[in-house]
């Protein structure tokens, strides 16, 4: 059975620093991308940074410069994001697109006060 758990919210300062870490466990046939979200409250889910197979990197234009999506193998994904603003709280997902099917996980909660 396939689970992704992130962790590393929390609350920071704006122009603080916080890392999210999202550990999978089980087996996840041929991914295709790897990927962090956030949802802020009334708002919908959107795309933060996503990483591919080969390693490419996209980003939403909002945390250009600031986040950096890494990843070790399939087992761990990480999003080091630096200078906050107030705009970043939100609860983070972490998303796996493999070949057959879409997994989640749970959410960390990110506050940045300003």
């Amino acid at each position: 059975q396939v689970q992704l758990v992130e962790s590393g919210g929390g609350l920071v300062q704006a122009g603080g620093s916080l890392r999210l870490t999202c550990a999978v466990s089980g087996s996840i046939f041929s991914i295709n991308v790897m990927a962090w979200y956030r949802q802020a409250p009334g708002e919908q889910r959107e795309l933060v940074a996503a990483i591919t197979s080969g390693g490419g990197t996209n980003y939403a234009e909002s945390v250009k410069g600031r986040f950096t999506i890494s990843r070790v193998n399939a087992a761990f994904l990480y999003l080091q994001m630096n200078s906050l603003k107030s705009g970043d709280t939100a609860v983070y997902y972490c998303r796996i697109r493999g070949a057959l099917r879409d997994y989640w996980g749970q959410g960390t909660q990110v506050t940045v006060s300003s």
